[in-house]
């Protein structure tokens, strides 16, 4: 996968990309990373790259120019004229999922823009974007950090990426449910014991009281993802069970 990243903060990338997962991502030819700095596309000796909104109002917004030239620039490289895909951070967009991460990690190219100030012109929205995103309910200064989080939730999901392939299977939200609880040694630590179901050593027993302690996990803190989950006879026996206690 490749993955461009226009943003005015090309420095902010370097700890999060040189680190961890995202760096060993990289080392494995998974995943190759460019974050340019859209204002070396701007078409004035000053660089600037923003502008007052027409109409009137408070704070600046991001000029058309710079972005379509620099997306422009990007798509060119790309091998056999296939489209990537354009994100474009910003709280007006779709909700982040799991499952849009396991969607994107599909692509072959991602390109991911990072505004600043109090928007963007609206043609950028309608002529160059796939995508808009928002990580939350909230409002940040720059689509940077957004930028970071997708990243990293898709570089995971590519194959070869992590050790165990079948982490981003059990992942929350994944499946549709919260993960289930994790013990490790030692069984008993001051007291506190692990379940006897993960030291019985019975496999069917162990993903019974995985899969059950998954609902209820889910059943407690997300209950709105049980909405339209497919929940068999027994998990809605265990489901009536804690409503009831």
């Amino acid at each position: 996968m490749k993955i461009d990243v226009l943003s005015l903060f090309p420095k902010m990338f370097e700890g999060v990309l040189g680190e961890s997962i995202l760096k060993k991502a990289k080392e494995k030819n998974a995943v190759e990373y460019n974050v340019i700095n859209f204002r070396e596309f701007a078409d004035n000796k000053h660089g600037q790259v923003d502008d007052y909104p027409y109409g009137g109002g408070a704070g600046m917004v991001l000029k058309p120019q710079p972005i379509f030239d620099a997306v422009d620039h990007l798509t060119n490289q790309t091998e056999d004229n296939q489209k990537p895909r354009v994100v474009l951070l910003c709280p007006q967009g779709e909700r982040y999922t799991q499952s849009k991460a396991e969607e994107l990690s599909k692509e072959d190219h991602l390109i991911f823009i990072c505004g600043h100030y109090e928007g963007y012109d609206e043609r950028i929205r309608e002529h160059v974007i796939t995508d808009e995103i928002s990580i939350g309910d909230f409002v940040l200064t720059g689509g940077e950090l957004g930028a970071m989080v997708i990243i990293d939730s898709v570089v995971r999901l590519l194959p070869g990426v992590l050790g165990n392939e079948d982490s981003p299977v059990l992942d929350s939200f994944s499946s549709g449910l919260l993960e289930h609880p994790h013990y490790t040694r030692p069984a008993d630590f001051r007291g506190l014991k692990v379940p006897p179901e993960l030291i019985s050593g019975n496999h069917k027993v162990i993903e019974e009281w995985r899969q059950k302690e998954s609902i209820r996990r889910t059943y407690e803190r997300r209950p709105d993802l049980l909405e339209n989950y497919p929940l068999n006879d027994q998990q809605k026996s265990w489901i009536e069970k804690w409503r009831n206690s």
